[in-house]
C-alpha cells in the first residue's frame, strides 16, 4: 500500500477522534493541535493497529509527534 492510500485510511480513522474540527496537515500535532489526551491515543492507535494488522510499539509511539510522522511510520510498519 503507497503512503497516499495509507494517509487516506488514517485521515478516515481520525474523524471521530478529532473533536475539534481541526484541519489535518503533514505537521499537525496530536498533543498540541488535536488534544489528544492518553486514552484517546490508546483508542486511535488501536483503531490503527487492528485497520492495518500491525502494532505500533510503545517506543515508536513515543516518536510519533504529528500525522506525517504516524503515516510513514505506518506505511513502514506494513512494508515489513
Amino acid at each position: 500500500m503507497d503512503r497516499a492510500a495509507v494517509d487516506a485510511i488514517i485521515r478516515t480513522l481520525i474523524e471521530p477522534f478529532n473533536k475539534k474540527g481541526v484541519d489535518i496537515a503533514e505537521g499537525t500535532t496530536f498533543a498540541g493541535d488535536l488534544e489528544f489526551d492518553s486514552l484517546t491515543v490508546m483508542d486511535f492507535v488501536a483503531a490503527i493497529e487492528d485497520e492495518f494488522d500491525i502494532i505500533i510499539s510503545m517506543n515508536q509511539q513515543a516518536e510519533i509527534e504529528n500525522f506525517g510522522q504516524l503515516v510513514d511510520a505506518v506505511s513502514k510498519l506494513q512494508g515489513e
